[in-house]
């Protein structure tokens, strides 16, 4: 064989042998990696991809969003289908937000094929990214909550983390209701990563909207009320909330410092917290009512019971004073609570005896939640009879020596105003467009007693009480003061005090009831001078708006002259 010849069969033998050697691989690759392979195909060409729900809207009352999803997207940059990192990053930047360079530094990273460029970016500026068609730049749907009305009412909706989860205040609590239930996209792509097909696996659920029962127009007022108290007082914080006395509904809760929901994190986790039901504090003199209330019920005084009272009020190891020094002087009952006499409650306390007024502080709600649909609720701190000590039937009747919330205070009030029936207070009124049932209340006390504690409380807007100076022309007002001592380290601070004030209108059938409390407020303390006013200003401009009609003409004469019609 000639040496051409020997060449052409070892090229040949050659041939064959790769050849073999070809098909036994694809018949090892047919019938023993052809499942692997398979998947792996899939895995690169196919993708599913998480389409979030449309998180439900919250509204007030009538219909204005509160808070509201957006469309958005998530733009992803593969740096390996990138040919030109500079002239994308040209095209990119100014509908990203981000610099120049910034992008540039993003789009030519060589060592990774997944780059965020964007999180939750406007719908509009990611449709003019699409349009570009830029390959190795891809879309994913994505969300944005929004709270078109900025700070207002921000801690009582709370905000939104970055996995579309609520964090805080309803977007917490309702969260479940919210959020509904994602989507699953198919997305097959092509051999450089294009999509060339889209199929809905399944489709997302939106969530569940939410409409409350705050009025916007009265918790627009109610923050300005509270912003001006800020200013002028600088207290730690302070909150006033609004409720409809005949349903419990919450008409407006606001809180100071203001907060935006729209950016969580400019503001310290301590402004987020809802001081309506997270603040425990002493309640003092407000809750003198409280301690009247459950004496009338039991029959032991009227409203003209007097009592002698002296200047000063032994009980065991304490001495107790009233706020201004007198000597040996003759009050009735609707006297005490319209000067507010420490010594004229401890007497009346004393009358009720430790057992019935432990019975009358629970049966008013306090020591437990009140109910309300709000998340974060405190139940404050109340003893049972069995724990006090010899000295504590001195201080609990005029409301020191207990814990409680401005919510329990208003569903208390609430009981007073609707003529006797404690009834938890709410502030969700329907969900997915179904209205929620008023929630059930109990009888604590009879609606006569409940009148008799309206008309005394009256005395508190007349000439010598302690909010006679938040009295409104023409509307017969109810309400009490409160100035407690803030107790540190054990002892009762001189110099950190909680001033409030809780009042109705009208007095004979309430429509609104409305508290107000200050936190540690500077330079004044008192109740009636620092809470009292901002009491003042909200009903001042919710008596109009919510048509609520002046008293007839002999109604204003009576209150400013102290006497009961």
């Amino acid at each position: 064989m000639s040496v051409p010849d020997r060449r052409i069969a070892s090229l040949l033998i050659v041939f064959v042998v790769l050849l073999g050697v070809g098909l036994l691989r694809a018949a090892y690759l047919e019938s023993v990696k052809s499942g692997g392979l398979q998947r792996a195909a899939a895995v690169q060409q196919v993708t599913r991809v998480n389409v979030p729900a449309v998180r439900g809207t919250i509204t007030d009352r009538d219909g204005v969003q509160l808070a509201l999803s957006e469309s958005a997207d998530e733009v992803v940059a593969d740096p390996y289908l990138i040919k030109d990192p500079v002239r994308v990053a040209k095209q990119l930047f100014p509908l990203l937000g981000k610099p120049l360079l910034t992008v540039v530094g993003l789009v030519s990273e060589r060592h990774t094929a997944y780059v965020r460029l964007a999180h939750r970016l406007a719908a509009d500026r990611a449709t003019e990214i699409q349009k570009l068609n830029i390959d190795g730049i891809n879309l994913s749907p994505d969300t944005i909550r929004d709270y078109p009305r900025g700070s207002q009412a921000a801690q009582v909706l709370g905000y939104v983390g970055f996995d579309g989860q609520g964090l805080d205040g309803l977007e917490y609590g309702y969260n479940n209701v919210l959020q509904g239930s994602n989507g699953i996209r198919k997305v097959v792509n092509d051999a450089i990563g294009q999509p060339i097909s889209v199929d809905e696996v399944r489709s997302a659920r939106p969530g569940k909207p939410l409409a409350l029962t705050i009025d916007s127009a009265l918790q627009s007022e109610m923050e300005q009320v509270l912003a001006g108290i800020g200013a002028q007082y600088s207290p730690v914080g302070a909150t006033a909330i609004a409720v409809d006395p005949t349903t419990g509904a919450i008409r407006g809760l606001a809180n100071w410092p203001s907060v935006n929901s729209n950016d969580p994190s400019a503001s310290p986790a301590t402004a987020w917290e809802d001081h309506a039901v997270g603040f425990s504090y002493e309640p003092g003199s407000t809750f003198k009512a409280i301690t009247v209330a459950g004496a009338l019920q039991d029959g032991l005084i009227t409203p003209n019971t007097e009592f002698s009272i002296p200047p000063l009020l032994q009980v065991a190891d304490r001495e107790i004073h009233d706020a201004e020094n007198h000597g040996y002087e003759t009050l009735s009952v609707e006297q005490i609570l319209q000067v507010s006499s420490n010594i004229g409650a401890d007497k009346i306390g004393l009358m009720l005896g430790r057992k019935r007024f432990d019975h009358w502080v629970h049966q008013f709600g306090f020591g437990a939640p009140t109910g309300i649909d709000l998340p974060g609720e405190q139940r404050g701190i109340v003893l049972h009879w069995w724990q006090y000590s010899g000295s504590s039937m001195g201080n609990l009747p005029f409301g020191q020596g207990e814990s409680v919330t401005p919510m329990q205070m208003v569903a208390a009030y609430d009981a007073i105003a609707n003529g006797g029936i404690l009834r938890p207070p709410h502030i969700v009124q329907a969900i997915g467009g179904k209205p929620l049932p008023v929630p059930p209340g109990r009888r604590i006390m009879s609606g006569a007693v409940a009148l008799e504690l309206r008309e005394m409380l009256r005395g508190v807007f007349a000439d010598g009480g302690t909010a006679s100076g938040a009295a409104i022309s023409g509307y017969d007002l109810a309400g009490k003061t409160g100035t407690a001592n803030i107790a540190v380290d054990g002892h009762y601070s001189g110099s950190a005090f909680v001033a409030s004030f809780i009042g109705m209108v009208p007095t004979v059938d309430p429509k609104l009831v409305v508290a107000v409390v200050v936190d540690q407020p500077q330079g004044s303390i008192f109740g009636g001078s620092v809470a009292a006013p901002a009491f003042q200003k909200i009903v001042g401009w919710a008596v109009p708006y919510f048509g609520i009609s002046p008293c007839p003409s002999p109604c204003a004469p009576s209150v400013l002259n102290g006497t009961t019609p």
